[in-house]
């Protein structure tokens, strides 16, 4: 099969082109006929960190996470799925699992899902990983019907999913985005379009909560962000955050009696420990994109295969609107 192979972590002049064996099915496992991935900024860090990083592949790897396609074979104690079936899933591209990066993967049934039938597949490939991890953040933050949400970063990857999810739980939801193309996307996904550039934690907090503080503060942004939102937070609130990697004084944490959750959605995937969970929560977006309440959003712009680095480094630039997708197929 072809596969895009990074031969030499530390850019995306590592990626090469190579002719590698298509795996074989094993019980508990499917083989998919890949025909979409897309690009996650995890895969960036591996690719640029490799073995650095505690859960890289060793070189040479197929890396990639997302993917949608066609079963083309099931293994023993498989009865959910059927040859032919279109799934989607985060499965591969970490350890010793084989990425999506080529015309074949083996996937774990536990990774995966039927995809949506009102989803193309480059659509599909764009939900898996930033999907999981709205849906788990705002989950885990008791998320309820009547709630003031905000989530930070709402144009994002993961954050245009959470807008859209928030909205689905029935909550009211406001975004933070730069006035213009972020913005725009907020309000057209339902949301409260915030302009962090122009309007200060305080006037936000006040003009939208008679600053009484968001229920609960969905922060795809992370890092030195979560200082926002823990002053943007209510008493006793939520916090749910995907980037907590620093050095934080957790003063006001205590003082208003939060609750902070930190989503590393890979941790299924790395431990193989609950892996279920994300079969699960996949089944239940599929339910909610066939109800017409998610759609994902894909860049324009088209990668093949071959193209995988100049979709990384697409993606680096920041040009991009929502996921960036590499066809396959």
């Amino acid at each position: 099969m072809k596969a895009m192979v990074i031969r030499e972590f530390g850019g995306v002049e590592g990626f090469e082109s190579a002719e590698l064996n298509k795996p074989g099915v094993k019980a508990g496992h499917v083989v998919v006929r890949v025909a979409a991935s897309s690009v996650n900024t995890i895969d960036m860090m591996i690719r640029d960190m490799g073995e650095a990083l505690p859960f890289s592949p060793q070189a040479p790897a197929v890396l990639g996470m997302d993917f949608a396609g066609t079963i083309e074979s099931i293994g023993d104690g498989v009865t959910q799925f059927a040859v032919g079936d279109e799934v989607y899933g985060c499965a591969g591209g970490l350890g010793d699992l084989q990425g999506s990066l080529a015309e074949f993967m083996l996937a774990d049934t536990q990774l995966i899902a039927h995809k949506p039938k009102n989803l193309t597949m480059r659509e599909a490939a764009a939900l898996p990983l930033v999907a999981i991890t709205a849906y788990e953040g705002l989950t885990r933050a008791g998320i309820d019907e009547g709630q003031k949400v905000l989530v930070h970063g709402g144009a994002g990857g993961v954050g245009h999913i959470a807008v859209q999810l928030a909205h689905y739980f029935g909550a009211d939801v406001y975004a933070t985005g730069a006035a213009g193309t972020q913005a725009d996307l907020i309000e057209k996904l339902g949301a409260i379009s915030i302009d962090f550039t122009t309007e200060s934690v305080s006037d936000y907090v006040a003009k939208h909560t008679e600053g009484l503080g968001f229920d609960v503060v969905y922060d795809s942004v992370g890092g030195a962000n979560l200082n926002n939102s823990i002053e943007a937070v209510k008493l006793n609130g939520q916090i749910a955050t995907t980037l907590a990697l620093l050095e934080q004084d957790l003063s006001m944490v205590h003082m208003k009696g939060l609750s902070l959750h930190v989503v590393f959605m890979l941790i299924p995937m790395i431990h193989n420990q609950g892996r279920s969970e994300h079969g699960n929560i996949l089944a239940q977006l599929t339910k909610i994109v066939e109800a017409g309440a998610l759609t994902p959003v894909v860049d324009v712009e088209r990668f093949a295969l071959e193209d995988i680095g100049k979709a990384h480094a697409y993606l680096a630039s920041g040009k991009a609107i929502g996921k960036v997708v590499v066809d396959i197929a």
